[in-house]
């Protein structure tokens, strides 16, 4: 047999749904996968373009487009998906007319859970946002993403509850972004401002969409399994290997240390350790890096270095 076959060889995984995607969707989620594959090569290849300390968001982004590229993966062989009685039955709508029972892709709402932080963590680092506000961020988002599962498993209409709660976590994201580290951007200026805003607007602009999405596939039952896929598909696409371009894009010119970050080469520092008299070669006193470390030097003034981060 020729073709696409992961439905018919993953029909004997667990139990599935009277509504489950087609082989339209299926190659779908694949096309999707091999994007956010090609994507990661790409992205890891431009982080060897740049010297080590400066790698931090190519790596950050690499990672995010992973593991989407093993989340869509799954999902395209009809994978990582459990059925769940549909709340509304829709019998006049001829997409979602089988639904009794309708398959939610858990394997979606992991994928978002570890890659949606990565892209605020990507957004906060690049506006320089102190490290507190970035964990008080981070923590919402996986609010907003945990209340998204269980209210796409639940069967009741109390599922609407906890998209309300995901809404609610969304707009504090979207506070954090729009006005508190929009602010904390405008002060690092040049390039770092203009990535920010760009991207931040971007990204911001694309999850509202999310909910929406939502409301029409796992809450609301009103369009068909695949056409879920497109709308996610189409949502994740741009969100991830287009919204890391356009990130990337924006760093070409920026060091880790004009948005605030300090990268420490440890080897150098190690190296030190064991060959003190390379102090002067790495700029680092025989006693470590840090604030006000250094003293009174024959025929020198007294100096201070700054810590590195």
């Amino acid at each position: 047999m020729s073709g696409n076959q992961a439905l018919n060889v993953n029909s004997v995984v667990g139990r599935h749904a009277n509504l489950e995607i087609t082989n339209h969707g299926s190659d779908w989620y694949y096309a999707i996968s091999a994007a956010m594959g090609v994507s990661t090569l790409i992205f890891m290849a431009l982080a060897y373009r740049k010297p080590q300390q400066d790698r931090v968001f190519h790596y950050i982004t690499a990672c995010i487009t992973a593991v989407a590229c093993i989340a869509y993966y799954a999902m395209g062989s009809n994978l990582g998906q459990v059925p769940i009685q549909a709340e509304f039955i829709r019998p006049g709508n001829r997409w979602v007319r089988p639904a009794g029972t309708r398959e939610i892709f858990y394997a979606r709402y992991i994928d978002w859970a570890i890659t949606t932080p990565l892209l605020l963590l990507d957004l906060l680092l690049t506006a320089g946002v102190p490290t507190p506000t970035i964990l008080a961020t981070l923590f919402v988002d996986e609010i907003m993403i945990v209340t998204g599962l269980i209210g796409a498993l639940t069967q009741t209409r109390f599922k609407w509850g906890f998209w309300t709660f995901g809404v609610a976590a969304l707009l504090y994201i979207a506070y954090q972004l729009l006005f508190s580290a929009r602010r904390h951007a405008q002060r690092l200026g040049g390039d770092a401002k203009k990535t920010y805003l760009t991207c931040g607007c971007y990204l911001i602009f694309l999850w509202f969409l999310y909910p929406v999405a939502w409301g029409l596939s796992e809450g609301g039952n009103v369009i068909h399994p695949d056409g879920e896929a497109v709308f996610y598909g189409v949502l994740d696409f741009l969100s991830k290997p287009v919204f890391g371009f356009l990130l990337l894009w924006g760093h070409r010119k920026l060091s880790s240390s004009s948005v605030g970050l300090r990268v420490r080469n440890r080897s150098e520092f190690a190296s030190e350790k064991y060959n003190p008299g390379n102090s002067q070669q790495y700029g680092v006193h025989p006693e470590g890096p840090g604030a006000n470390v250094g003293g009174q030097s024959a025929g020198n003034t007294p100096h201070a270095t700054h810590a590195n981060v």
